[in-house]
């Protein structure tokens, strides 16, 4: 169990005031991390900082909209502040709020769904990039989607910000190998989370969005937080560039 073991870690998680981010916060945290929580959400955050103060880490609530570049530079300024270093980063920040065909797309919903999704991750990583790198140690966490990895109707700039963010995994774990950091992707398949909950407590839509599922039901955010951990630890330790894909087998069977 030490390969897991996170103690002396400080971990910065983005999108941490609730769903996918919370749980892998509070995760870190389980496993020893101190944590650096952000979002735009301060109320969020404080519940998620209560999660991981309870079980006795450090955390710090940063609140901030990862869309733009130079709150994110500031939020990662603050946690190296805060914290002395950093050397976890999770790119959980993103999300879709409608589905549209693409001939009925507003394009200023796909501008936003792109820098909510991937450019901010961009940010990130860049505001991040020199503190890794002189530290020559760290682990990279981009949490995209299926969505990513598939074709993706209705959620057409989600899907292709998603797979911008792969792409930028890669690119990265190659680039920043030989510098001691390691990057990576978790593609979590449909999960419940507060921001789908119209869709998965829905008696016949939420059924129907799950048939094509081998497991037949929805993840919970708390599936996602083994990988999560797996991805921060010793126990990738030569692990690099890679997708892992958590969604109960909807991609084995496409």
């Amino acid at each position: 169990m030490s390969l897991f073991d996170l103690t002396g870690k400080n971990a910065f998680v983005t999108g941490a005031s609730r769903g996918i981010g919370r749980a892998v916060a509070i995760a870190l945290a389980q496993a020893g991390a101190n944590v650096a929580l952000v979002a735009r959400g301060a109320d969020g955050l404080a519940e998620t900082a209560e999660g991981i103060t309870a079980v006795g880490r450090d955390a710090y609530v940063i609140p901030a909209d990862v869309t733009s570049y130079d709150a994110v530079a500031d939020a990662a300024a603050a946690a190296i502040d805060k914290l002395g270093y950093v050397d976890i980063v999770v790119n959980n920040a993103g999300g879709s709020n409608f589905m549209v065909p693409f001939r009925d797309l507003r394009l200023s919903g796909w501008d936003k769904l792109i820098q909510l999704n991937l450019s901010s991750a961009v940010y990130v990583c860049h505001a991040f990039a020199g503190h890794l790198l002189d530290r020559g140690q760290g682990s990279v966490i981009n949490v995209a989607s299926v969505a990513g990895v598939a074709a993706s109707p209705l959620l057409t700039p989600y899907g292709a910000a998603k797979a911008g963010l792969i792409s930028l995994t890669k690119s990265l774990a190659v680039e920043w190998a030989a510098g001691g950091i390691r990057v990576n992707a978790l593609c979590p398949g449909w999960t419940a989370t507060d921001l789908n909950k119209n869709l998965w407590q829905d008696p016949i839509a939420g059924p129907a969005t799950v048939a094509s599922v081998p497991m037949q039901r929805w993840g919970t955010a708390e599936e996602m937080t083994g990988a999560a951990v797996f991805l921060a630890s010793d126990a990738a330790s030569y692990m690099t560039g890679q997708v892992l894909v958590v969604d109960g087998g909807q991609t084995a069977s496409s």
